[in-house]
């Protein structure tokens, strides 16, 4: 690996491939700039070096700001008075008696568990519009592990659903999602909070909530064991390097494969220690770069057919310099979704609900997913082809 100076990083930097601190943690992902944020902490830390396979590919990224977005506030999906922000805050509710230790007392966790369950495989089946781009769209809060846990539920939904699982598997998939974190609150917050690089012993003791999560599904949750398995192993790796007891291959549960994907998923679309929060597009690439890795392939390629390259509620550019929004995935064709084109090819707003189907305007194409948070419509041009842009992602294709 190439060995580079802490003192010679700057913040804009970006990378052609993934930037490691001592090999083993990731700093930041390839094509995502670098923030001072992560130079200071490399600094507190006293790293003075990190190392990458890969080379700079830009030196210095212009700080863009939301102001500049000319997108109304309502093509961002606000969450608020949702289902998707009730499921998140009843989520909250049994967290909280978990912390207390106090769930196998209340049987109402339980019904709260099996009612939000319900309603979001209802959404799932007839409205998944508009959950996914509350997942897209949502940003961490005080409330990370119910958020994490609903939108962990609502891809695994999906993944299942599409997999041809029998209704009751699908249930139980989504309280196994819903719960797949529950542990770490059998964990200290001194170490659950450390921003710090762990120890050997703090990151074992981070490695046991899949087994807390066990115990409290089983045992004080009384859901059936089924369901607690897929809990279990969802940090076991397809190839056996995974954790707590080194499986591999189809000797790890379905449901245990399928959370593993959402949840690797779920993780980029939202801030975590040492990397940002990467769009839908970054993060979909990010997955696909597995190679039979981590990820059962078999389950990535339902994941792909679902969700999509683009995955619903991303904006991005098309080849014509028009600017839309995806609302729709063509299973059979991931990178050719449907659009709702939100601005011209001059940059002025269209106010009509125009959609197109890529899939049938083969001269359009995507050249770029857009992160509303960070970029300017002023910034955009038919020319900013991104590097590592996913093969086929062409006017033929």
């Amino acid at each position: 690996m190439n060995k580079i100076k802490t003192s010679e990083l700057k913040a804009g930097m970006k990378f052609n491939k993934p930037v490691y601190i001592d090999g083993n943690n990731l700093l930041v992902p390839p094509n995502i700039p670098l923030k001072q944020k992560d130079i200071d902490r490399l600094i507190r830390w006293e790293i003075n070096e990190v190392e990458t396979d890969g080379s700079i590919i830009q030196e210095i990224s212009k700080p863009l700001k939301l102001d500049d977005i000319d997108i109304e506030i309502s093509e961002i999906v606000k969450i608020e008075d949702s289902l998707y922000t009730k499921w998140i805050n009843q989520l909250e509710e049994i967290f909280n008696d978990i912390k207390k230790k106090r769930a196998s007392l209340a049987g109402s966790d339980h019904q709260l568990l099996d009612s939000i369950s319900k309603e979001l495989l209802n959404e799932i089946e007839n409205n998944p519009q508009t959950i996914f781009q509350s997942i897209i769209h949502s940003e961490e809060d005080e409330k990370m592990f119910s958020m994490s846990g609903v939108n962990c539920a609502c891809i695994s939904a999906v993944i299942g659903k599409n997999s041809k699982l029998p209704q009751f598997r699908i249930m139980q998939l989504i309280i196994a999602s819903l719960l797949h974190d529950s542990g770490m609150f059998r964990i200290s917050d001194e170490v659950i909070t450390k921003k710090e690089r762990l120890t050997p012993d703090e990151l074992k003791k981070i490695q046991m909530h899949t087994i807390y999560s066990y115990q409290i599904i089983l045992q004080e949750l009384k859901y059936p064991e089924d369901a607690a398995i897929m809990v279990l192993y969802h940090h076991e790796r397809w190839d056996g390097t995974g954790y707590p007891k080194n499986i591999k291959g189809d000797a790890i549960p379905v449901g245990s494969r399928i959370i593993a994907v959402a949840d690797a998923y779920e993780a980029m679309l939202n801030q975590r220690p040492y990397r940002d929060a990467l769009i839908g597009y970054n993060a979909m690439k990010n997955i696909l770069s597995d190679n039979g890795t981590h990820f059962d392939p078999a389950i990535l390629k339902i994941f792909l057919q679902c969700i999509g390259v683009y995955p619903i509620g991303s904006f991005v550019l098309l080849n014509n310099s028009m600017v839309g929004k995806v609302v729709s995935v063509n299973n059979n064709s991931p990178m050719r979704p449907q659009i709702r084109l939100l601005f011209d090819e001059n940059g002025k707003r269209i106010k009509d609900k125009t959609k197109i189907d890529l899939l049938s305007r083969k001269k359009l194409f995507i050249i770029k997913a857009i992160d509303p948070r960070e970029l300017s419509l002023k910034e955009l041009s038919q020319d900013s082809i991104p590097e590592g842009a996913i093969p086929g992602d062409s006017p033929g294709e």
